[in-house]
């Protein structure tokens, strides 16, 4: 199967691909905000530039897009059919990241969290979830 855009428009597509200031990020900043919490934003003084980072609680919080870091729910375990060699790899990098920057962290004495964007759709069961960090 030949892939539906040449090398320079996937390019430009990836290229529009935002990395901070996602809606999912930004539905977590929110609920946050009305738990009363303060947080930092991707501090890159912290392995893996936390989405938030609440340096009093030692906490960090990634939001992460199911596809994009390999999570196991049906959006998560979709891979595309063209060029799945070139996409399983990029998830599976992703993931190691994850990992490496999660370890670091912990090393550091910081507790890391990470939220997935499929957990984004129960508003309630995501507020309850962040006020028992936020309380722990």
């Amino acid at each position: 199967m030949t892939d539906v855009f040449d090398k320079a428009q996937r390019s430009a597509v990836m290229r529009r691909v935002k990395g901070r200031d996602t809606k999912p990020e930004m539905i977590v900043r929110r609920a946050l905000t009305r738990l009363g919490a303060r947080y930092r934003l991707h501090r890159k003084d912290l392995p893996g530039s936390p989405d938030v980072a609440m340096p009093g609680r030692k906490l960090a919080v990634f939001v992460h897009g199911c596809f994009w870091h390999g999570h196991d729910c049906a959006r998560g375990a979709r891979v595309p059919q063209q060029n799945r060699d070139y996409w399983t790899a990029k998830v599976a990098r992703n993931r190691a990241r994850d990992e490496k920057n999660r370890t670091a962290l912990a090393a550091m004495g910081w507790r890391v969290e990470t939220v997935w964007e499929c957990e984004l759709k129960d508003a309630a069961g995501l507020e309850a979830r962040l006020r028992a960090l936020l309380d722990a």
